[in-house]
């Protein structure tokens, strides 16, 4: 009986590790994903401020002002 018991546990014990490990898997690609989208967030947003200050410096060239 005890010895069953044993060997319950056991199972439960290695069940529970290999499970841990997976789960560490899990979270060490969600957070290299998520790094790599940090990493593409900031790009976007330097692009669209150099495309916005690209934008504003060719809108006041040679505009010709509304009264004309």
């Amino acid at each position: 009986m005890i010895e069953e018991r044993l060997i319950n546990i056991e199972t439960k014990i290695s069940y529970q590790e290999d499970m841990i490990e997976e789960l560490n898997k899990v979270i060490y690609q969600q957070q290299q994903k998520l790094t790599q989208l940090e990493v593409l967030c900031k790009t976007l947003a330097r692009h669209i401020q150099s495309t916005d200050e690209i934008g504003n410096v060719s809108k006041t060239g040679n505009e010709i002002p509304p009264h004309y």
